[in-house]
């Protein structure tokens, strides 16, 4: 009996040696990048700048996959039931705060190792420049102001029922206690081309996704859902600058199935944090209008707790859930 415990103890040992080892010598081979959304997206292009970066510090290459379909849901459920080896990362995104309360999946961020917050991209509120004009409309209070005159006249476009810039119009609306319509685009893009035509009154997608139209002068923005103004357009207020206690966007973020070793773990969230900060990753998120915005793990995950409720309460305000 002695003899077997003697033989347990001296594998238990040498298991925990070989783990020690494996942690030591990681990464021993290529990493697996997991993106929830098509290449050419945002997403997708943010977590190829930012693997490039990484590679860089990890000295081995991060291949980037791009697993869709379900609203990213496919993606999403791919990360969190890889293999908890350290060789496969993710990039989780704003819907994942949006799959329990629609019903169409259980995966939160608790589903995960969190590693880091990468980038947030904030709501923008636009409306149509010959419009605006015409009602006097000028900033958030005298949209508001028309809005409570005129109620449920004024349409606001976003990129899809329940999506990312819906929910933000529906804070928007919440806040301000104010009855507006919600049209459904297939995408930021074509919502941006009706604003721009005259077909609705206002958007509330990213001010990257309306730049080109601002600049040509078809389209005014009244604010932007953040704590700062945009570097390059700094004469665009915040909601909070104009008395709107709102700040809203989209964020993307890297997270590992659960189980990694902690050592692991360590390794990577050093490389992403040291990635955050090269300078060509900051030269193409500064060029594509992407606002890096790092949390390290701990902060993240406070982050996403508060987003996964105030999200939830949003879309049953919305009527998007139960």
């Amino acid at each position: 009996m002695k003899r077997l415990v003697a033989v347990v103890l001296l594998l238990v040992l040498a298991l925990g040696a070989i783990g020690v080892a494996s942690a030591a010598d990681y990464p021993a081979k290529n990493i697996s990048m997991i993106c929830p959304w098509a290449a050419g997206g945002g997403t997708d292009a943010t977590l190829r700048a930012l693997s490039m970066a990484a590679e860089k510090v990890l000295g081995k290459t991060i291949v980037v996959e791009n697993k869709t379909g379900g609203g990213g849901l496919i993606g999403h459920s791919a990360i969190a039931l890889a293999k908890p080896d350290g060789y496969t990362v993710g990039m989780i995104t704003f819907e994942l705060s949006t799959y329990v309360p629609q019903d169409t999946g259980d995966i939160t961020w608790e589903s995960y190792d969190i590693l880091c917050r990468v980038n947030t991209d904030a709501a923008a509120l636009s409306v149509n420049t010959a419009w605006a004009k015409a009602n006097n409309v000028f900033d958030v209070a005298s949209f508001v102001e028309y809005c409570k005159a005129n109620p449920g006249t004024v349409n606001i476009g976003n990129s899809a029922p329940a999506s990312v810039w819906h929910i933000g119009a529906g804070l928007l609306a919440q806040t301000a206690d104010i009855d507006v319509k919600h049209i459904a685009f297939e995408g930021a893009a074509p919502a941006v081309t009706a604003l721009a035509g005259g077909h609705i009154e206002a958007v509330s997608v990213s001010l990257g996704e309306v730049r080109s139209q601002m600049e040509a002068g078809n389209i005014t923005v009244l604010g932007v859902m953040d704590t700062i103004r945009p570097a390059k357009y700094p004469e665009i207020q915040t909601f909070q600058e104009q008395g709107y206690d709102v700040v809203y966007g989209t964020w993307r973020g890297l997270a590992l199935p659960k189980g990694v070793d902690p050592d692991i773990k360590a390794v990577l969230s050093d490389a992403f944090a040291k990635a955050v900060e090269d300078p060509d990753f900051i030269e193409f998120m500064n060029n594509s209008m992407l606002t890096i915005a790092y949390q390290n793990a701990e902060d993240f995950s406070v982050f996403l707790a508060q987003n996964y409720e105030d999200v939830s309460e949003t879309m049953k305000a919305l009527g998007l859930s139960d």
